[in-house]
């Protein structure tokens, strides 16, 4: 079996409704395509509450894989168009991907 090697996946984590932005912009910059899903935020400064009652903050977290020499110019994007560098705004990292199955169409 043949696997695919020269892979990284960028992982980014925004308030709700903010992962369309971060698709688009990375798709501009040269991702094919990205995952989108809902998660719930438990950070430090995520215990608001309103009238004594918890918010439970909705967060959306975007998986894009992307081609290694790709990685940096994708990773500013998103960065840029999700105010990552700003406090509060989400973050996103990158993880090397070993081995990869299932994406024939890149074979």
């Amino acid at each position: 079996m043949k696997y695919l090697t020269n892979y990284n996946v960028i992982f980014t984590i925004v308030e709700r409704g903010k992962g369309e932005t971060i698709i688009k912009a990375a798709h501009e910059a040269g991702a094919e395509g990205a995952t989108l899903f809902f998660g719930r935020g438990t950070g430090v400064h995520e215990h608001k509450k309103i009238l004594g009652i918890p918010i439970e903050p909705e967060k959306e977290i975007v998986i894009t894989l992307i081609e290694k020499e790709k990685t940096d110019a994708i990773l500013e994007a998103i960065v840029r168009a999700g105010k990552l560098d700003e406090p509060g705004h989400g973050r996103a990292f990158v993880l090397n991907v070993e081995k990869m199955a299932g994406a024939v169409h890149l074979e």
